[in-house]
């Protein structure tokens, strides 16, 4: 049996528990890793710069990751639609698709690089940032903002590689990619006196041996089941991607967008403090969502070619089993947060008695979001998998936007500070009952 023959035999077959989880792990990790490069430069940021500094890291990165988001729209949305024409046996329309992705996604991303630091000033001045706050904020922007195209290929292949049958090589790429960042920091920041561009540069260098070590493997004759080769633009195709992955672009953007409604509200019921407490939340919440988000991309190549197979008896029990996945992830994140509240505050904050207090008081509100978040997540990705971007999206459009913008705006009103904590909440909860919905009433469509 031919090595890329082997490789498409592992989205066949049936799916135990243990395999399922020996599949999505490496996704898993990849995830985790890219999502500690932030909590990586906030900690040498908080630790060695100031708290200011370490405010403008917050406060600016949403609209940082709103410009690299399109790698989770290629990502997700190209590797649905790819798995699915492995699934039907159409390699070499695989691989056209692949390269057509790849290369509009470079092209992209140096255009956002202009467009970021063209405009990167007067959008942090119209948040709120000014003085001090908004000369960091313009200061490790301008810096980050050079990796653009890097971190959109290192999203977009952190899903194709386990569309590729190449999941493992994915992990150790991003390994190294997380590895380097973080030494970077410590001699950026802690060792030279760099500071935030410094912790920028950091980034920047992690995000290019994640996104451009890839490229070169795909480049190359390899035993995957992808390959880089010339294409064609192909309207069609490139509509079908967007539309996959317009959920997990909605997701991140609106992410983005609530993260800076979330400071503007912090920014006016509790000062510069109110949001260096969300960023410590943030940092924890990035890392327990990566592992639902890692999940729910590993699984999905395999949910797409049984889907394009027609194995409907497999896609259930996939189904089944992911959900009760989730549920004990859900447990175990939720029992985590409580338990690491005090160190993970203790290690960006210890500095300040008071805004120690804040976080800490914070984390016993929002900790309750975990129980929810994942069920959510993965109902958009399933839907996204299944080629049915439109429900996806939707999913995500009420999760990451509606209900949060109307829980921070509406809460806070009640309840003050702890009604911006308990936002997440409300809105996570209010997302499960959303998929569940769809999940219930597209069943006969989809077999499952």
């Amino acid at each position: 049996m031919k090595k890329t023959e082997i490789q498409a035999a592992q989205l066949s077959g049936h799916f135990n528990y243990k395999r399922l989880l020996r599949y999505t792990f490496p996704s898993i990790i990849m995830l985790i890793f890219t999502s500690v490069y932030g909590v990586v430069d906030g900690f040498f940021v908080s630790n060695f710069v100031g708290k200011t500094a370490f405010t403008a890291v917050n406060f600016i990165m949403p609209v940082l990751l709103v410009l690299s988001s399109a790698g989770f729209l290629f990502g997700t949305g190209g590797s649905a639609l790819i798995a699915l024409t492995i699934g039907k046996g159409n390699r070499e329309k695989a691989n056209s698709v692949f390269s057509m992705l790849v290369y509009i996604s470079l092209a992209f991303g140096a255009l956002l690089t202009v467009f970021g630091i063209l405009f990167l000033r007067p959008i942090a001045a119209f948040l709120g940032a000014e003085g001090q706050l908004l000369e960091d904020c313009v200061l490790y922007g301008k810096v980050f903002l050079l990796a653009t195209p890097a971190a959109i290929l290192q999203y977009e292949f952190q899903c194709l590689f386990a569309t590729a049958g190449k999941p493992q090589l994915g992990l150790y790429i991003t390994f190294a990619a997380g590895i380097a960042n973080a030494v970077l920091d410590a001699l950026f920041v802690a060792v030279l006196p760099w500071g935030l561009p410094g912790a920028a540069a950091a980034t920047g260098i992690g995000q290019f041996i994640g996104g451009i070590l890839p490229l070169a493997y795909f480049a190359r004759p390899n035993h995957s089941l992808l390959r880089l080769t010339k294409a064609k633009f192909d309207g069609r195709a490139f509509l079908k991607i967007c539309t996959n992955g317009s959920s997990e672009l909605m997701s991140n953007i609106s992410a983005s967008l609530v993260g800076m409604l979330y400071n503007i509200q912090l920014l006016r019921y509790a000062g510069e403090d109110g949001v260096a407490a969300y960023g410590v939340l943030m940092y924890v919440n990035f890392v327990f969502l990566a592992s639902y988000i890692g999940f729910s991309v590993g699984t999905s190549p395999v949910v797409g070619y049984h889907y394009g197979a027609g194995n409907f008896g497999e896609l259930k029990s996939l189904l089944k089993k992911s959900l009760a996945v989730v549920s004990v992830f859900a447990i175990l994140m939720f029992a985590s947060s409580l338990l690491l509240a005090k160190p993970l505050s203790l290690m960006f904050v210890s500095y300040d008695a008071g805004l120690l207090d804040m976080t800490l008081h914070a984390f016993s509100i929002y900790a309750f979001s975990f129980l929810f978040a994942g069920f959510a997540i993965f109902g958009s990705g399933f839907f996204t998998a299944l080629n049915d971007g439109l429900t996806s999206a939707l999913v995500s459009f009420l999760r990451t936007l509606v209900f949060q913008v109307l829980a921070v705006l509406l809460l806070p009103l009640a309840w003050q500070l702890d009604g911006i904590w308990a936002s997440m909440v409300a809105a996570e909860f209010l997302a499960v009952l959303v998929a569940s919905l769809f999940l219930m009433g597209k069943r006969k469509k989809y077999h499952y």
